[in-house]
């Protein structure tokens, strides 16, 4: 199967191939992985390849999977397969063998996926970019000069640029829909409890964090995410599972939905391309009978930042100690960025933290109440075109300054000062949208509805309520029939 066959297909569509016998699911995976060899060096999208453990899989098919045979990969950010190593785009990890399988690996093999590598990532997953210094700088297909965003900017960039249909993603902060915006994709986030999080935790990062996938349309998404939602024995809740299936919900038409907008940031002006962006989406949405309104944001933006990050910075701390343990490692293996906000972290008093959780319960019921008046809510995905690689590095005054203060184990002057606060709202400024969704718990998408005049992606996000993730696949399908994306393709 050369190139331009493999690209037109989807996930499902591929696997519907081998299902016929038209192509096995080896030729699929040679057909991936000569991609990979031939577009790799210039996105640096995937960091491991074990091309013989794929094919093993690929002799071994479970019947009516409806991604089974497909060529796939892994983000090295959690999704441990066992006996594989996984990162967490860190050096200090990157030689450490994972000892059991996290329970979406086992469920994603179980359909049929075949992985063959896992995605760059940032360090600890840690970033609205993906350039680790452990790996490099992720590269944007439709812009090598551009992130892919992150933290699943790899699998982004993979899929984006046909190495794979769909790829392993997950989100804490934006981190599906961060990279779908960015790189034209399609990502939709889960909400709180959906995907099992073990057998590693019960849940990560409070219930905010979830697996999922990016991919190029939606019925992958559906297909894919279908597979591994449900109850995990050992979780610490159990789930209300969605009456269907995904790939049912989108053959359905959505009803008359009633959709509030906004553009509102705490972090500063987005840029015209993104009110655009905006403003292009409630145009369609009008157009396909829907009630699109403009709207204040339902909670206070800042303090939810704030809060965000400081739940953020200790949970890098706890990840740093984990990886510290593990590894015998010395804190100084880790990237100093990383080092500086696990300071103000660990600077965070128990009761402070306490404080923290009882206000994201707050930010829950305003959004709560958002949806009770409105099904959606519609924002821009990213305040402007994604960002040049490097654009957000950490500068060196600021470093020097912050290596003096770790030297002399300075964490709460960090704290005090405010410093290291100041880089990593810089680095939100970006990425303002999407963290609400997390910390509430709901689901959430971008979707690539907008390319800026010089051919950048610049998806919007839609925030669901509480087990909304039927309706937003069923607008997605929509949008999707209404204004087909899957066929373009970046100029790599």
């Amino acid at each position: 199967m050369d190139y331009s066959e493999y690209r037109e297909h989807d996930g499902v569509g591929l696997a519907e191939l081998v299902a016929g016998g038209e192509v096995s699911a080896t030729e699929l995976l040679d057909a991936a992985f000569d991609r990979y060899e031939k577009v790799n060096d210039r996105i640096n999208a995937v960091v491991r390849t074990d091309r013989a453990a794929a094919g093993e899989l690929a002799g071994e098919l479970p019947a009516g999977g409806l991604l089974a045979g497909v060529p796939f990969l892994l983000k090295d950010l959690n999704q441990e397969w066992a006996g594989h190593p996984s990162s967490a785009g860190t050096g200090a990890l990157s030689r450490v063998v994972a000892t059991e399988t996290a329970e979406v690996v086992c469920r994603w093999l179980n359909a049929g996926l075949l992985p063959f590598g896992r995605t760059n990532t940032p360090e600890f997953g840690a970033k609205p970019v993906t350039e680790p210094e452990a790996f490099g700088p992720a590269r944007n297909p439709w812009s090598p000069d551009r992130t892919p965003g992150g933290s699943s900017g790899g699998s982004a960039a993979a899929v984006a640029a046909g190495i794979v249909p769909v790829a392993g993603a997950s989100d804490g902060g934006g981190s599906i829909r961060i990279p779908a915006a960015c790189c034209g994709l399609f990502g939709l986030k889960p909400g709180r409890g959906l995907v099992p999080a073990g057998p590693a935790r019960a849940e990560s990062f409070h219930g905010a964090a979830s697996d999922g996938v990016l991919s190029r349309t939606v019925r992958d998404s559906a297909a894919a995410l279908d597979a591994i939602v449900g109850a995990d024995p050992a979780g610490p809740y159990s789930p209300a599972v969605p009456g269907r299936d995904f790939t049912t919900e989108i053959a359905s038409e959505p009803s008359r939905l009633r959709i509030g907008f906004t553009a509102q940031s705490a972090l500063g002006r987005p840029h015209p391309h993104a009110t655009e962006a905006l403003s292009d989406a409630a145009r369609l949405l009008e157009s396909l009978g829907h009630q699109v309104e403009p709207v204040s944001s339902p909670v206070d933006l800042d303090s939810l930042a704030v809060d965000f990050l400081r739940a953020w910075s200790v949970k890098l701390a706890a990840s740093i100690d984990d990886a510290m343990a593990a590894t015998g490692a010395s804190e100084a293996s880790f990237e100093l960025d990383s080092r500086l906000l696990a300071a103000v972290g660990r600077a965070i008093s128990g009761p402070e933290y306490s404080a923290l959780l009882d206000r994201w319960h707050g930010y829950t019921r305003r959004l709560a109440e958002f949806h009770r008046d409105y099904d959606l809510l519609l924002t821009p995905g990213l305040a402007g075109p994604p960002v040049r690689v490097g654009e957000l590095a950490t500068g060196e005054p600021l470093r020097a300054a912050g290596r003096a203060a770790l030297g002399l184990g300075l964490g709460r002057m960090l704290r005090a000062s405010g410093m290291v606060d100041r880089v990593a709202r810089e680095n939100l400024r970006h990425v303002p949208y999407t963290q609400l969704a997390n910390i509430t718990g709901r689901p959430a998408m971008s979707v690539p509805l907008y390319w800026d005049p010089d051919g950048l992606p610049l998806g919007v996000q839609f925030v669901g309520p509480l087990a909304g993730e039927g309706m937003l696949f069923r607008l997605a399908a929509q949008l999707e029939r209404a204004r087909p994306w899957a066929r373009r393709e970046p100029p790599l």
